[in-house]
Protein backbone atom coordinates (compact mmCIF):
# COMPACT_ATOMS: atom_id res chain seq x y z
CA UNK A 1 0.00 0.00 0.00
CA UNK A 2 1.41 3.47 -0.88
CA UNK A 3 2.69 5.90 2.14
CA UNK A 4 -0.03 8.34 0.81
CA UNK A 5 -3.18 5.48 1.74
CA UNK A 6 -1.93 4.50 4.82
CA UNK A 7 -1.61 8.14 5.86
CA UNK A 8 -5.16 8.72 4.74
CA UNK A 9 -6.39 6.09 6.49
CA UNK A 10 -4.80 6.13 10.15
CA UNK A 11 -5.71 9.35 9.79
CA UNK A 12 -9.53 8.60 9.66
CA UNK A 13 -9.09 5.57 11.63
CA UNK A 14 -7.45 7.87 14.68
CA UNK A 15 -10.40 10.84 13.97
CA UNK A 16 -13.27 7.84 13.85
CA UNK A 17 -12.58 6.05 16.80
CA UNK A 18 -12.25 9.17 19.09
CA UNK A 19 -15.98 10.20 18.08
CA UNK A 20 -17.41 6.56 18.31
CA UNK A 21 -18.90 5.82 21.97
CA UNK A 22 -20.70 2.51 22.22
CA UNK A 23 -20.47 -0.53 19.84
CA UNK A 24 -24.12 0.69 17.27
CA UNK A 25 -23.18 1.38 14.15
CA UNK A 26 -23.90 4.91 13.20
CA UNK A 27 -26.84 3.85 11.05
CA UNK A 28 -29.76 1.22 11.90
CA UNK A 29 -28.77 -0.77 8.26
CA UNK A 30 -27.43 -0.33 5.22
CA UNK A 31 -28.35 -1.54 1.69
CA UNK A 32 -25.95 -1.12 -1.51
CA UNK A 33 -27.26 -1.22 -4.90
CA UNK A 34 -25.37 -0.86 -8.12
CA UNK A 35 -22.68 -3.16 -10.43
CA UNK A 36 -19.64 -4.98 -10.44
CA UNK A 37 -17.76 -2.06 -8.62
CA UNK A 38 -20.22 -3.46 -5.29
CA UNK A 39 -21.07 -6.72 -6.05
CA UNK A 40 -19.76 -8.59 -3.10
CA UNK A 41 -21.29 -12.11 -4.38
CA UNK A 42 -24.46 -12.03 -6.41
CA UNK A 43 -23.16 -13.06 -9.72
CA UNK A 44 -21.62 -16.05 -8.27
CA UNK A 45 -24.27 -19.02 -9.32
CA UNK A 46 -25.33 -17.30 -12.51
CA UNK A 47 -24.99 -18.24 -15.75
CA UNK A 48 -22.78 -15.40 -16.88
CA UNK A 49 -19.67 -14.10 -17.83
CA UNK A 50 -19.62 -11.32 -15.30
CA UNK A 51 -18.10 -13.11 -12.61
CA UNK A 52 -15.41 -13.17 -10.23
CA UNK A 53 -15.27 -15.88 -7.69
CA UNK A 54 -11.94 -17.27 -8.67
CA UNK A 55 -8.69 -16.34 -8.18
CA UNK A 56 -6.58 -14.41 -8.64
CA UNK A 57 -9.91 -12.06 -7.70
CA UNK A 58 -9.80 -12.22 -3.52
CA UNK A 59 -6.44 -12.67 -3.16
CA UNK A 60 -5.33 -10.46 -0.24
CA UNK A 61 -9.26 -10.90 1.38
CA UNK A 62 -9.58 -13.29 3.88
CA UNK A 63 -12.14 -15.61 2.88
CA UNK A 64 -10.27 -15.58 -0.88
CA UNK A 65 -12.28 -15.14 -3.83
CA UNK A 66 -15.98 -14.25 -2.82
CA UNK A 67 -17.14 -12.68 -5.87
CA UNK A 68 -15.65 -8.92 -5.80
CA UNK A 69 -14.45 -7.53 -8.68
CA UNK A 70 -11.21 -6.59 -6.27
CA UNK A 71 -8.25 -8.33 -5.05
CA UNK A 72 -9.31 -7.14 -1.46
CA UNK A 73 -12.13 -5.35 -0.10
CA UNK A 74 -14.63 -3.29 -2.54
CA UNK A 75 -15.82 0.68 -1.58
CA UNK A 76 -19.13 -0.75 -0.21
CA UNK A 77 -16.77 -3.55 2.45
CA UNK A 78 -14.86 0.15 3.01
CA UNK A 79 -18.05 2.40 4.29
CA UNK A 80 -19.92 -0.82 6.20
CA UNK A 81 -16.74 -0.85 8.07
CA UNK A 82 -15.90 2.79 8.78
CA UNK A 83 -19.67 3.08 9.99
CA UNK A 84 -19.18 0.99 12.48
CA UNK A 85 -20.53 -2.88 10.99
CA UNK A 86 -18.84 -5.94 12.46
CA UNK A 87 -18.80 -7.43 8.82
CA UNK A 88 -19.37 -6.42 5.71
CA UNK A 89 -23.39 -6.10 4.21
CA UNK A 90 -24.35 -9.66 2.70
CA UNK A 91 -25.33 -10.20 -0.53
CA UNK A 92 -28.54 -10.77 -1.59
CA UNK A 93 -27.91 -13.82 -3.40
CA UNK A 94 -26.96 -15.81 -0.05
CA UNK A 95 -28.13 -13.54 3.21
CA UNK A 96 -29.62 -15.06 6.00
CA UNK A 97 -32.65 -14.53 7.39
CA UNK A 98 -31.63 -12.65 10.57
CA UNK A 99 -28.83 -10.75 8.87
CA UNK A 100 -31.46 -8.65 6.82
CA UNK A 101 -31.95 -6.13 9.68
CA UNK A 102 -28.65 -4.54 9.29
CA UNK A 103 -28.92 -4.53 5.68
CA UNK A 104 -28.24 -6.06 2.48
CA UNK A 105 -26.02 -5.97 -1.29
CA UNK A 106 -28.20 -6.01 -4.16
CA UNK A 107 -25.38 -4.82 -6.85
CA UNK A 108 -24.43 -7.25 -9.78
CA UNK A 109 -21.41 -7.37 -11.89
CA UNK A 110 -22.59 -6.17 -15.44
CA UNK A 111 -25.77 -4.59 -13.82
CA UNK A 112 -26.97 -1.69 -15.82
CA UNK A 113 -29.65 1.15 -15.40
CA UNK A 114 -31.41 -0.38 -18.63
CA UNK A 115 -32.76 -3.94 -18.40
CA UNK A 116 -30.58 -4.63 -21.66
CA UNK A 117 -27.25 -3.54 -20.73
CA UNK A 118 -24.48 -6.69 -20.72
CA UNK A 119 -27.39 -9.19 -22.30
CA UNK A 120 -24.60 -10.55 -24.29
CA UNK A 121 -22.59 -11.45 -21.08
CA UNK A 122 -25.53 -13.51 -19.34
CA UNK A 123 -26.71 -13.60 -16.18
CA UNK A 124 -26.87 -10.09 -14.53
CA UNK A 125 -29.15 -8.52 -12.05
CA UNK A 126 -30.55 -4.92 -13.29
CA UNK A 127 -31.49 -2.08 -10.89
CA UNK A 128 -34.85 -2.80 -11.98
CA UNK A 129 -34.37 -6.20 -10.26
CA UNK A 130 -32.58 -5.32 -7.69
CA UNK A 131 -35.57 -3.05 -7.13
CA UNK A 132 -37.73 -6.35 -6.68
CA UNK A 133 -35.16 -8.05 -4.67
CA UNK A 134 -35.42 -5.20 -2.48
CA UNK A 135 -39.41 -5.36 -2.19
CA UNK A 136 -38.59 -9.18 -1.02
CA UNK A 137 -36.68 -8.08 2.03
CA UNK A 138 -38.86 -5.64 2.61
CA UNK A 139 -41.60 -8.33 2.77
CA UNK A 140 -39.62 -10.50 5.40
CA UNK A 141 -38.32 -7.50 7.24
CA UNK A 142 -42.32 -7.14 8.09
CA UNK A 143 -42.48 -10.44 9.24
CA UNK A 144 -39.10 -10.35 11.15
CA UNK A 145 -39.45 -6.81 13.12
CA UNK A 146 -42.66 -5.30 11.98
CA UNK A 147 -44.83 -7.23 13.83
CA UNK A 148 -46.94 -7.63 10.30
CA UNK A 149 -46.98 -3.91 9.89
CA UNK A 150 -45.41 -2.05 6.65
CA UNK A 151 -45.54 0.91 7.87
CA UNK A 152 -43.40 0.06 10.93
CA UNK A 153 -41.07 -2.08 8.40
CA UNK A 154 -40.61 1.59 6.44
CA UNK A 155 -40.51 3.70 9.69
CA UNK A 156 -36.91 1.88 10.40
CA UNK A 157 -35.84 1.96 6.95
CA UNK A 158 -36.02 5.63 6.93
CA UNK A 159 -33.21 5.72 9.25
CA UNK A 160 -30.81 3.31 7.10
CA UNK A 161 -28.42 4.46 4.47
CA UNK A 162 -29.07 3.99 0.61
CA UNK A 163 -26.01 3.69 -1.91
CA UNK A 164 -26.37 3.42 -5.41
CA UNK A 165 -23.69 3.15 -7.39
CA UNK A 166 -24.68 1.98 -11.41
CA UNK A 167 -24.36 3.59 -14.81
CA UNK A 168 -20.95 2.61 -16.59
CA UNK A 169 -22.11 -0.65 -17.68
CA UNK A 170 -24.70 0.97 -19.81
CA UNK A 171 -22.23 2.40 -21.46
CA UNK A 172 -19.26 -0.08 -21.33
CA UNK A 173 -21.50 -2.91 -22.24
CA UNK A 174 -24.38 -1.03 -24.38
CA UNK A 175 -23.69 1.93 -25.85
CA UNK A 176 -19.85 1.33 -26.79
CA UNK A 177 -20.43 -1.93 -28.26
CA UNK A 178 -22.21 -1.24 -31.65
CA UNK A 179 -21.59 -5.02 -32.71
CA UNK A 180 -23.92 -5.97 -29.62
CA UNK A 181 -26.88 -2.92 -29.20
CA UNK A 182 -27.87 -0.17 -31.44
CA UNK A 183 -28.13 2.79 -28.78
CA UNK A 184 -25.43 4.53 -29.92
CA UNK A 185 -27.20 5.24 -33.92
CA UNK A 186 -30.06 5.76 -32.07
CA UNK A 187 -29.28 8.21 -29.42
CA UNK A 188 -26.36 11.45 -29.30
CA UNK A 189 -24.85 10.65 -26.02
CA UNK A 190 -26.84 13.76 -24.82
CA UNK A 191 -29.94 11.70 -25.84
CA UNK A 192 -28.64 8.71 -24.15
CA UNK A 193 -28.02 10.23 -21.06
CA UNK A 194 -31.16 11.54 -20.90
CA UNK A 195 -32.96 8.20 -21.47
CA UNK A 196 -31.04 6.91 -18.65
CA UNK A 197 -31.51 9.61 -16.20
CA UNK A 198 -35.03 9.31 -16.88
CA UNK A 199 -35.11 5.60 -15.73
CA UNK A 200 -32.71 6.13 -13.18
CA UNK A 201 -34.87 8.93 -11.53
CA UNK A 202 -37.91 6.71 -12.00
CA UNK A 203 -35.49 4.18 -10.16
CA UNK A 204 -34.74 6.14 -7.24
CA UNK A 205 -38.16 7.17 -6.75
CA UNK A 206 -39.17 3.51 -6.13
CA UNK A 207 -36.93 3.02 -3.24
CA UNK A 208 -38.31 6.36 -1.63
CA UNK A 209 -41.56 4.56 -2.14
CA UNK A 210 -39.88 1.75 -0.62
CA UNK A 211 -38.97 3.44 2.74
CA UNK A 212 -35.35 4.89 1.70
CA UNK A 213 -34.85 8.47 2.80
CA UNK A 214 -31.04 8.42 3.13
CA UNK A 215 -29.52 8.49 -0.45
CA UNK A 216 -25.95 8.57 -1.32
CA UNK A 217 -25.35 8.37 -5.34
CA UNK A 218 -22.89 7.91 -7.02
CA UNK A 219 -21.60 9.63 -10.48
CA UNK A 220 -19.90 7.33 -13.13
CA UNK A 221 -16.84 7.39 -13.14
CA UNK A 222 -14.44 8.54 -15.74
CA UNK A 223 -14.44 5.05 -17.91
CA UNK A 224 -12.67 6.40 -20.84
CA UNK A 225 -9.07 5.80 -18.79
CA UNK A 226 -9.67 1.90 -17.74
CA UNK A 227 -7.10 0.20 -19.69
CA UNK A 228 -9.74 -2.40 -21.16
CA UNK A 229 -11.37 0.35 -22.69
CA UNK A 230 -8.61 1.95 -24.06
CA UNK A 231 -7.58 -1.40 -25.53
CA UNK A 232 -10.66 -1.91 -26.67
CA UNK A 233 -10.45 1.89 -28.90
CA UNK A 234 -6.84 0.96 -29.92
CA UNK A 235 -5.46 4.00 -28.09
CA UNK A 236 -2.74 4.38 -25.33
CA UNK A 237 -4.64 7.63 -23.94
CA UNK A 238 -8.22 7.82 -22.00
CA UNK A 239 -11.05 7.95 -24.63
CA UNK A 240 -12.41 11.28 -25.05
CA UNK A 241 -16.12 10.34 -26.19
CA UNK A 242 -16.28 7.82 -23.26
CA UNK A 243 -15.48 10.55 -20.72
CA UNK A 244 -17.46 13.10 -22.49
CA UNK A 245 -20.38 11.15 -22.18
CA UNK A 246 -19.79 9.91 -18.68
CA UNK A 247 -19.35 13.55 -18.02
CA UNK A 248 -23.04 14.87 -19.48
CA UNK A 249 -24.72 11.85 -17.84
CA UNK A 250 -23.50 13.38 -14.10
CA UNK A 251 -24.24 16.65 -14.82
CA UNK A 252 -28.34 15.92 -15.40
CA UNK A 253 -27.29 13.43 -12.69
CA UNK A 254 -26.74 15.97 -10.38
CA UNK A 255 -29.59 18.76 -11.86
CA UNK A 256 -32.35 15.58 -11.23
CA UNK A 257 -31.09 14.44 -7.93
CA UNK A 258 -32.20 17.90 -6.67
CA UNK A 259 -35.23 17.97 -8.21
CA UNK A 260 -36.22 14.64 -6.59
CA UNK A 261 -35.21 15.95 -3.09
CA UNK A 262 -37.37 19.03 -3.59
CA UNK A 263 -40.24 16.94 -5.17
CA UNK A 264 -40.19 13.76 -2.27
CA UNK A 265 -40.44 14.95 1.05
CA UNK A 266 -37.62 13.77 3.74
CA UNK A 267 -35.38 12.58 1.15
CA UNK A 268 -31.68 13.66 1.18
CA UNK A 269 -29.74 12.86 -1.94
CA UNK A 270 -25.70 13.21 -2.27
CA UNK A 271 -23.98 12.90 -5.47
CA UNK A 272 -20.92 10.92 -4.89
CA UNK A 273 -18.22 12.89 -7.23
CA UNK A 274 -16.37 9.80 -9.34
CA UNK A 275 -12.78 9.68 -7.75
CA UNK A 276 -10.11 11.27 -9.16
CA UNK A 277 -6.23 12.70 -8.82
CA UNK A 278 -4.79 9.23 -7.70
CA UNK A 279 -2.24 9.20 -10.02
CA UNK A 280 0.19 11.61 -7.97
CA UNK A 281 -0.26 8.75 -5.39
CA UNK A 282 0.11 5.09 -7.32
CA UNK A 283 3.21 4.70 -8.87
CA UNK A 284 1.49 2.54 -11.75
CA UNK A 285 -2.03 4.18 -13.12
CA UNK A 286 -3.20 2.21 -16.28
CA UNK A 287 -1.27 -1.76 -16.11
CA UNK A 288 -4.05 -3.47 -14.69
CA UNK A 289 -2.12 -6.26 -12.04
CA UNK A 290 -3.71 -9.43 -13.10
CA UNK A 291 -3.79 -10.41 -16.75
CA UNK A 292 -7.08 -10.09 -18.47
CA UNK A 293 -9.31 -11.70 -20.68
CA UNK A 294 -9.51 -10.63 -24.52
CA UNK A 295 -12.79 -12.45 -24.82
CA UNK A 296 -16.62 -11.43 -24.41
CA UNK A 297 -15.53 -11.21 -20.57
CA UNK A 298 -12.64 -8.47 -21.72
CA UNK A 299 -10.98 -6.61 -19.19
CA UNK A 300 -11.63 -9.49 -16.11
CA UNK A 301 -8.66 -11.54 -14.47
CA UNK A 302 -7.81 -14.60 -16.49
CA UNK A 303 -8.60 -17.81 -13.94
CA UNK A 304 -5.53 -18.73 -11.84
CA UNK A 305 -2.89 -16.50 -13.36
CA UNK A 306 -0.16 -14.73 -10.74
CA UNK A 307 -1.08 -11.14 -10.14
CA UNK A 308 1.34 -8.71 -9.71
CA UNK A 309 3.61 -8.38 -6.70
CA UNK A 310 3.23 -4.58 -5.98
CA UNK A 311 -0.82 -4.32 -5.77
CA UNK A 312 -0.69 -1.14 -3.58
CA UNK A 313 1.05 0.42 -6.23
CA UNK A 314 -1.75 0.16 -8.76
CA UNK A 315 -5.15 1.58 -9.98
CA UNK A 316 -6.75 -1.09 -11.70
CA UNK A 317 -6.82 -4.76 -10.70
CA UNK A 318 -7.81 -5.77 -13.94
CA UNK A 319 -8.91 -4.12 -16.88
CA UNK A 320 -11.62 -2.19 -15.44
CA UNK A 321 -11.59 -2.44 -11.37
CA UNK A 322 -9.62 -0.81 -8.73
CA UNK A 323 -7.40 -2.31 -6.74
CA UNK A 324 -8.43 -2.74 -2.99
CA UNK A 325 -6.14 0.42 -2.34
CA UNK A 326 -8.20 2.79 -4.49
CA UNK A 327 -11.20 0.89 -2.29
CA UNK A 328 -9.60 1.75 0.52
CA UNK A 329 -9.01 5.52 -0.46
CA UNK A 330 -12.61 5.75 -2.18
CA UNK A 331 -13.90 4.09 0.45
CA UNK A 332 -12.82 7.21 2.85
CA UNK A 333 -13.89 9.33 0.71
CA UNK A 334 -17.20 8.06 0.14
CA UNK A 335 -17.88 7.82 4.37
CA UNK A 336 -16.74 11.28 4.75
CA UNK A 337 -19.30 12.91 1.79
CA UNK A 338 -21.91 10.38 3.65
CA UNK A 339 -21.33 12.05 6.79
CA UNK A 340 -25.12 14.48 6.17
CA UNK A 341 -26.54 11.27 6.26
CA UNK A 342 -25.61 9.39 9.26
CA UNK A 343 -26.66 10.60 12.82
CA UNK A 344 -23.80 12.03 15.11
CA UNK A 345 -26.08 10.46 18.21
CA UNK A 346 -25.40 6.94 17.23
CA UNK A 347 -21.85 6.03 16.88
CA UNK A 348 -20.42 2.30 16.07
CA UNK A 349 -17.12 0.59 16.77
CA UNK A 350 -14.48 0.46 14.06
CA UNK A 351 -11.75 -2.16 13.96
CA UNK A 352 -8.24 -1.39 15.38
CA UNK A 353 -6.45 -2.74 12.35
CA UNK A 354 -7.43 -4.52 8.88
CA UNK A 355 -6.45 -7.74 10.10
CA UNK A 356 -9.65 -7.53 12.72
CA UNK A 357 -12.06 -7.44 9.52
CA UNK A 358 -13.23 -10.22 7.60
CA UNK A 359 -16.65 -11.79 6.55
Amino acid sequence: MGFYVQALILMLLATTVLSFVGSVPQVPCYFVFGDSLMDNGNNNNLVTEAKANYPPYGIDFPDGPTGRFSNGRNTADVVAQLLGFENSIPPFATVKREEIVRGVNYASGAAGILDITALHLGGRISMNQQLTNHATTISRLVDLIGNGSLAQVQEYLNKCLYTVTVGSNDYINNYFIPQYYQTSSLYTTEQFAEVLIEQYSKQLSKLYEYGARKFGISGVGYIGCAPALMARFKTNTCVDAANGAVIQFNAKLVSTLGDLESKLSGAKFIFLDPPLGYSSYFNVTDIPCCNVLTTVSEGQCAPNQIPCSDRGNHIFWDGFHPTESISLVDGARTYEALAPLYSLENKGSFPVSDADYSD
